[in-house]
């Protein structure tokens, strides 16, 4: 049996210029690691979204203006402050921000359904947040339910210029009739400004300075539940300010090739991920680079569009980005000549799309591998690969990885076991929910991630299998019994199942076996049912109608037997 944290068999396949170990309590904050970069890279563009820019010293500037209005709330030190929003440019205002003024960031999908958001935000506390409008309707349905006390009201043109942004969100609001309409309640205590009045009265006053340590909660990224509920994994300062040095160091080899010049890595993923959150954003901000947010991935020629206007060096993505553009004609006549990293994570990148990739753009896909657990990562392969390999690579430096049976013992190298992740990135645990972190983390420090794995002699790893039940689609974690849950509140449904099956597009997809109570309930009736409690990846692809599910003999509900069952 190997002892893999003692014998490190990937560090003999390390980049030269990779050291093993790192120094990663240099920065107390991610606060001090901002405001470097803000210095810095003060003439530098930060981030660019529908032909605006916005420098790094904007993004100074106005995180100060808005931080300094949300202490002006009267929040305490250490309030979460959640963030609903897609790509846009107030994003990167809002995080730097929040952190800036002394509170620790929620991040929440804007597609939530009421159902969803409200649950988020009841289970951290959020007292405040900041939501584009377009998402206003959803917030109003449950706001009184929740914490939120102040919210700041964001729409699409606020920052894009004089005479633009009031353009835009005409269009939005009265053309495209993207805005449904809302009423948030004011007085009691509670407020409603809009984001460039927020501003506005932030200049007014000054922010104040909070002493933030390393073991301050800096993060509450909201992931899948076993028991239905998304659960909040606390990422303290400490561990977000680890993995922007890991990931700095292990892309060193590459950067450094290019010099000191301005880089643009494109944001195409969405910044309430924890792979944007670190791989865009705060590595962004570490590395002077320009992140250009793209608000709406799903649009594809507007997305070609937006990337022929850039010269574009690094491209983080997931499978289902990679494959959607790799097979629109369009985008390979895009000029990829200074595109350098492709790096793949969220989900397995799949050969085909990795080589279909590498023949349009002459850059290898570089997969990794890591949960919101991790901040997130754990695992990469070295970025000088001359094509994929089906690997997630090697354990970052001061990572270990061991691969270890069900008794928690190490596996010898090649044998299939759990992958078990230690370093500075791992989570503090999950937020007010110490069951569920006894269930994760090891008497020696080690989080269990629920994926079969098996390494080599040279130290790379291989997903395998997935010992947990989740579903993972287009990189995004879906728990069965989430859906479960939601499916048998409908009044038809007598019993049901939710399974995970392979999906050319999305990697896999939610197949739904039900047993009917009312025997007229109908495909469309169920399908219908999920869209107004789930988020859209979360709604089952398929629904088949069974007489009888496969169970255990204490009833449990055999999910893998369904699994090979379905087509």
């Amino acid at each position: 049996m190997v002892q893999y944290a003692a014998t490190k068999p990937w560090l003999k396949s390390y980049p030269p210029e990779v050291p093993a170990e790192l120094a990663t309590d240099g920065y107390h904050s991610l606060v001090e690691l901002l405001e470097e970069a803000f210095r810095k890279y003060a003439s530098r563009d930060a981030a660019a979204c529908m032909e605006q820019r916005l420098k790094f010293a904007d993004v100074d500037r106005m995180s100060q203006s808005l931080g300094a209005y949300l202490q002006s709330k009267g929040l305490e030190r250490g309030t979460r402050v959640a963030i609903m929003m897609p790509n846009v440019l107030q994003y990167m205002v809002a995080i730097a921000a929040i952190l800036r003024a002394g509170y620790a960031v929620v991040n929440v999908n804007p597609l939530y359904t009421p159902r969803e958001l409200e649950h988020q935000l009841k289970d951290s506390g959020a007292e405040a947040i900041i939501v584009l409008e377009n998402f206003a309707a959803t917030l109003e349905e449950v706001i009184a339910a929740t914490s939120v006390r102040h919210v700041v009201l964001a729409s699409l043109g606020d920052l894009l210029g004089w005479w633009r942004g009031p353009l835009i969100n005409f269009a939005v609001r009265h053309v495209k009739k993207m805005v449904p309409e809302y009423r948030l309640p004011t007085g009691e205590g509670r407020s409603v400004l809009r984001f460039n009045k927020a501003l506005e009265e932030g200049d007014r006053g000054q922010l104040r300075r909070v002493e933030i340590g390393p073991e301050d909660v800096a993060f509450l990224q909201y992931t899948g539940g076993t028991t239905g509920l998304s659960k909040g994994a606390t990422l303290l300062h400490r561990n977000v300010v680890a993995n922007i040095l890991q990931a700095e160091a292990w892309f060193k080899p590459m950067t450094s090739k290019l010099g000191d010049k301005a880089l643009t890595t494109v944001c195409a993923l969405p910044l309430y991920h924890i792979f944007a959150l670190t791989a865009c954003y705060m590595l962004g901000a570490r590395l002077g680079m320009m992140n250009l947010l793209i608000p709406n991935p799903r649009d594809i020629p507007g997305f070609i569009a937006t990337l022929r206007q850039y010269r574009v060096n690094l491209f983080p993505a997931v499978n289902t980005l990679f494959n959607a553009l790799a097979n629109d004609p369009a985008f390979a006549r895009l000029d990829f000549s200074e595109l350098v990293i492709s790096n793949g994570g969220g989900m397995a990148v799949q050969q085909a799309t990795a080589e279909k990739w590498l023949k349009i753009t002459g850059c290898p896909v570089v997969e990794g591998y890591g949960l919101s657990e991790t901040s997130p990562v754990a695992t990469i392969n070295r970025m000088d690969i001359a094509s994929f390999n089906g690997s997630i690579g090697l354990p970052m430096p001061s990572t270990d990885i061991a691969i270890r049976d069900d008794d928690g013992n190490d596996v010898p190298l090649g044998e299939r076991g759990e992958i078990c992740i230690r370093g500075p990135q791992v989570m503090a645990g999950y937020w007010q929910r110490p069951d569920e972190t006894a269930n994760v983390m090891t008497a020696d420090g080690f989080f269990k991630s629920g994926d079969i794995g098996v390494m080599d002699d040279e130290g790379y790893v291989r997903i395998v299998d997935r010992k947990k039940d989740m579903i993972l689609v287009s990189g995004f974690n879906v728990y069965p019994t989430e859906i479960e849950q939601v499916v048998n509140m409908h009044p038809g449904v007598l019993e049901c199942a939710a399974v995970g099956i392979p999906d050319a597009r999305s990697g896999e997809a939610v197949k739904l076996f039900v047993i009917k109570s009312d025997p007229t309930l109908a495909e469309e009736d169920l399908a219908s049912f999920c869209a107004e409690q789930l988020t859209a990846y979360k709604r089952p692809k398929y629904i088949e109608f069974r007489d009888d599910l496969p169970k255990t003999n204490v009833g449990k509900i055999l999910r893998r037997e369904l699994r090979s069952s379905a087509p």
